[in-house]
């Protein structure tokens, strides 16, 4: 095991240094360019799409799903640990400069995660029954109608079906179950089966059930975070200033923060950003197509547009918000990490647990651990329904239909197993998969650029 774990965390380390950031940097500049900065030029329109007609009651949409209810499900895929405990772990391992190559990333994100959502659209496929399916391995498919696209979407199913339905489900539960353990004694177990249980309620009710799960707690789930959060700041507003200088700071000279030489304290603080970026707002991952493709719309115009929202609420809102809490607290003025440069990471603290020492430091011991345990749980909650619609549409272009019981309960068990078990190689194994799902994505993505930066249609 111990063995493995080493190989893994090799290949992740090579994944997310070098392969990662050329290609997400890569995707989201030719789209960029391409659709003439469609983030920046179709904002406002995207804005309007997704508040001018927010609703908590979409009703169900026959083989598909209202615009906002795919949206939902997309954000209810990217707002999980990463943005709480991913956050916290770039912080902590890069620096607070960490948090501008997120913004980086999410900015040239949103461009990509607009062609993702665009080519899923244009790519989807309705059975006789009205049922739609769509995603990555559809797109991939109509890149390379041959033997070499057969390869390639099959490495993407079987890596999604991996990263998403089972080894992601399991360390969402972990998190879950080791939260609420610290903050209310609950013992994990108790946490597993009833997160089991709830999921196989929902996995049951199938893309309807999910579709109006995650309309009503998406919305809700994160104006409390962000509610919490702004609190925090607002009793902590003297340090503001200074933790966006050191976001900004940090982000070119990390060697201050966290030690060592500049060029690999530089290379640590993009590479952290990069990766927890890609886990955080899954731009490029080709993860949140799957949701996007189930979106009944009139152009795949209009649900690209309402994708980049998807990407800025993920990072520019809920993940800055972990971001500015954790700083005013724990770096700035008498902060534990102030001097981490100097004196190390203090004993006991860690990235599972940094939110909760920050929203403590205001609220107490109590109400802290409780508001992000509470937080925590459906956020990770709500990524595990995401992901396992997700890993379902390419279980099904895997083994047909027939497969979807057998896939469920398989699920069900690890997010029972995750609650219980705590394994480095199962983060780890995660992150490799979650990774490599961008490669054959963005091979594809790179040779549909003209079927996206085309003439828009009417």
């Amino acid at each position: 095991m111990d063995a493995l774990l080493k190989i893994v965390q090799t290949i992740n380390m090579y994944l997310s240094d070098y392969i990662l950031i050329i290609l997400l940097i890569g995707i989201g500049l030719v789209y960029s360019v391409k659709t003439r900065f469609v983030q920046v030029r179709c904002f406002g329109e995207g804005m309007r799409k997704v508040f001018g007609n927010i609703s908590l009651r979409g009703g169900s949409a026959k083989g598909g799903m209202s615009s906002f209810q795919a949206l939902t499900t997309a954000i209810a895929a990217q707002v999980g640990t990463g943005n709480i405990v991913g956050a916290c772990g770039a912080i902590l391992v890069g620096g607070p400069g960490a948090i501008f190559w997120m913004w980086i990333i999410a900015f040239f994100g949103m461009a990509t995660i607009y062609a993702e959502a665009v080519l899923a659209q244009k790519t989807r496929k309705v059975s006789a029954d009205g049922t739609v399916s769509g995603g990555p391995v559809y797109y991939i498919m109509h890149a390379f109608p041959n033997k070499f696209g057969k390869f390639l979407s099959t490495f993407f199913a079987v890596a999604a079906v991996l990263a998403l339905g089972f080894m992601g489900a399991m360390v969402q539960s972990n998190s879950m179950a080791e939260a609420c353990n610290t903050a209310f004694g609950v013992p994990t177990w108790v946490i597993g089966i009833l997160v089991a249980a709830i999921s196989a309620f929902i996995f049951i009710g199938g893309v309807n059930r999910i579709a109006s799960f995650t309309e009503k707690v998406v919305p809700l789930m994160a104006c409390l975070y962000l509610l919490g959060g702004l609190i925090l700041i607002v009793c902590r507003i003297q340090y503001l200033p200074a933790a966006f200088g050191m976001i900004f700071k940090y982000a070119f000279v990390p060697q201050a923060i966290i030690g060592g030489g500049i060029g690999y304290a530089l290379k640590t603080a993009i590479s952290q950003g990069a990766k927890r970026g890609l886990f955080s707002n899954e731009a490029g991952m080709g993860s949140t197509p799957h949701a996007h493709a189930l979106a009944n719309v009139e152009t795949p115009h209009d649900q690209g547009v309402v994708a980049m929202i998807g990407v800025f609420i993920d990072t520019f809102i809920v993940l800055t918000m972990t971001a500015l809490t954790v700083i005013v607290t724990l770096y700035a003025g008498d902060g534990v990490l102030a001097n981490m440069a100097t004196t190390g990471i203090p004993e006991g603290v860690s990235k599972t647990n940094m939110s909760q020492l920050a929203f403590s430091s205001i609220f107490g011991n109590g109400l802290g651990n409780g508001f992000v345990a509470v937080c925590l749980f459906f956020f990770a909650f709500s990524t595990v329904i995401g992901w396992n619609l997700f890993g379902r549409v390419n279980i099904n272009y895997l083994f047909g239909k027939k497969s979807n019981l057998v896939y469920s309960i398989i699920a069900l068990v690890f997010i029972f197993l995750g609650s219980v078990l705590s394994n480095d190689l199962v983060w780890e194994l995660t992150d490799m998969f979650n990774q490599l799902m961008v490669i054959p994505n963005a091979i594809a993505m790179f040779a549909l650029v003209k079927m996206v930066s085309g003439k828009r249609e009417k």
